[in-house]
């Protein structure tokens, strides 16, 4: 299904004064409380496809300023939020409150803040028609809430931020390496170029699996298209909901470490979709089997931890520009390095490290917080090389020259 996208725009109002004004014998300034949100306008900007969605929200401030904020709404559908960035997001039942993230705390007049959230819907995903800020109802036609407070609500924090940062946070603060391991994998746990295989089906150390859906794709042994010598593994992976189809090594890797090296060529015929896929996937102890995942949503390489549908980076815009799509029509090298004793990981294409696709134990602003919500380290036990798709996105792929070992493999 191809990404819609609906844009919510919400305009300032105004509370009425006359009637206060007529009771009182002369004109009198009321001070606005510090904090306190009497017009604001907002946009919730949505990103949606077959059972999820991303929403940008805008908030813009048309009083006085404000130190501490909280946005509030409540979704008609079954909206399910699984992670936010610039700001901390909760959900009880399908109430909504988001709160600023410190650095963001204050809005002048006329200043504007961005955040957003990403989630998943089985029946349907309406956009909200009102939101509050700092209890104060802004709704889509500039009307009034149905039920007004009656004296604006003031949350200043104990502590106000006073000095957020002027620059976002681009890139995680370690420096990619200077050097690359050697490409050999001779004595490796996994190292594979597929010349063994005699027929069109993989055979010895590989087997085909659609471990959690059966699948309408296929994958063989082709020798049309190869990396290096004369053989790859071809496989042909459809669109729709919980498609799986994999090239899945029989080796267990459960001892593989401390650090997991796995390195790959990969080549594939359509651009990531927006739609959430996979095409490296890894059953993980940790997890009690559910899978490490390696594969792509709006359009670049992610990460996602199936048990709670963490992605690493987060799924904002500037998170996204940190990752790197995957290139087509052409053999590319993917190799990532995962630490089973920390929640620790980092990869490369083509031995260029991916800023996004980096975890090092240290959150990074909204490309790794939520990925390290989850403390215990990564166990991954197998191998599985394919295709797995949620929604949309058809695509052919090619895997040749694949290496697992607990020493660095490079390209």
């Amino acid at each position: 299904m191809r990404a819609s996208s609906r844009r919510l725009v919400v305009r300032p109002w105004l509370w009425p004064v006359v009637a206060a004004a007529l009771l009182l014998p002369a004109l009198v300034a009321l001070p606005t409380a510090h904090g306190a949100a009497t017009g604001c306008s907002m946009t919730y900007t949505v990103n949606e496809w077959t059972g999820g969605f991303t929403a940008q929200i805008k908030i813009t401030n048309l009083a006085a300023p404000i130190t501490g904020w909280k946005a509030t709404w409540s979704y008609q559908g079954d909206q399910h939020i699984t992670s936010g960035w610039n700001a901390t997001v909760t959900q009880s039942g399908t109430a909504v409150t988001a709160t600023d993230a410190g650095y963001n705390a204050s809005i002048p007049t006329n200043g504007s803040v961005d955040f957003g959230v990403q989630g998943t819907w089985s029946s349907s995903d309406p956009s909200p028609t009102v939101i509050a800020l700092n209890g104060l109802g802004c709704t889509a036609n500039g009307s009034p809430p149905t039920n007004p407070p009656t004296t604006p609500v003031t949350t200043p924090p104990t502590t106000p931020v006073t000095t957020p940062p002027t620059t976002p946070v681009t890139t995680p603060p370690t420096t990619p390496p200077t050097t690359n391991p050697p490409a050999g994998c001779s004595g490796a746990v996994i190292c594979s170029d597929f010349e063994d295989q005699t027929g069109t089906a993989p055979s010895g150390q590989w087997t085909t699996a659609a471990p959690d859906c059966s699948g309408t794709g296929t994958a063989t042994v082709d020798t049309a298209v190869a990396h290096s010598g004369s053989r790859s593994v071809r496989v042909d992976g459809h669109a729709g909901y919980c498609n799986h189809m994999f090239l899945a090594a029989t080796q267990d890797l459960s001892s593989v470490g401390p650090t997991m090296y796995v390195r790959m060529w990969v080549r594939h015929t359509t651009a990531l979709p927006a739609a959430h896929v996979a095409f490296v996937s890894m059953p993980d102890s940790s997890q009690a089997g559910r899978a490490l995942r390696v594969g792509g949503q709006n359009g670049a390489l992610q990460w996602n931890r199936e048990s709670d549908d963490a992605t690493l980076p987060a799924q904002s815009p500037n998170c996204v520009a940190l990752s790197k799509p995957l290139p087509t029509g052409s053999w590319q090298c993917l190799r990532f390095a995962i630490d089973t004793s920390a929640p620790k990981l980092d990869t490369w294409l083509n031995d260029q490290q991916v800023a996004g696709l980096h975890a090092d134990g240290v959150p990074t602003q909204d490309v790794d917080q939520q990925w390290l919500s989850r403390t215990t380290p990564p166990r991954p036990t197998a191998l599985r090389l394919g295709w797995e798709s949620y929604a949309s996105g058809d695509d052919t792929l090619w895997f040749d020259d694949v290496a697992v070992d607990s020493s660095p493999i490079g390209c």
